[in-house]
């Protein structure tokens, strides 16, 4: 089984390739058939400065239109959440609706409370998507211990769109 403190998102083969293909899809014109569910999320690396892309689950939907929450289901392993901490400037994509805004991660109560109430909604995906990348949570206790964990857990960044596109 998978190591949450060793491992980290796939860097190359099948899995990676699955993983990215929804961004094909965006960068085709095509991103409306992946719903409300998926956002492409356009990054600055850290390093390089030049943009990076990766498509996310929307975990929940904000009160504020165009606004967000998505899952680092590797934590801090993840090179994009290492990217919007360093630059927190991003545009996104939901369905067919562009934005220009800002990531923000949630402190970490409040991550783990979106993150168990995420399990409340949609409990058999939440357990599939946790299983994915290494972990097994069995109560909401647990959900809220991993959602709390912004280093080896699954904490939220919120979405927060400074202008449409």
């Amino acid at each position: 089984m998978f190591n949450p403190l060793k491992g980290g998102p796939p860097a190359s083969g099948i899995r990676r390739a699955v993983l990215r293909a929804p961004i094909r899809l965006y960068r085709m014109g095509l991103g409306g058939l992946l719903g409300q569910r998926m956002v492409l999320l356009t990054h600055t690396g850290r390093k390089s400065g030049r943009p990076r892309q990766v498509v996310l689950e929307v975990v929940a939907r904000l009160p504020e239109p165009g606004a967000y929450l998505i899952a680092s289901g590797y934590g801090e392993r993840s090179q994009w959440l290492r990217n919007i901490l360093a630059t927190p400037r991003v545009r996104y994509q939901v369905g067919r609706h562009r934005y220009r805004g800002t990531a923000v991660p949630l402190p970490p109560e409040e991550s783990g409370r979106a993150l168990a109430d995420y399990a409340r909604r949609h409990p058999r995906l939440a357990e599939r998507l946790m299983r994915s990348v290494g972990h097994d949570p069995r109560t909401e206790a647990d959900f809220e211990s991993l959602g709390a964990d912004r280093r080896t857990g699954v904490p939220l960044i919120a979405l927060r769109p400074s202008e449409r596109m």
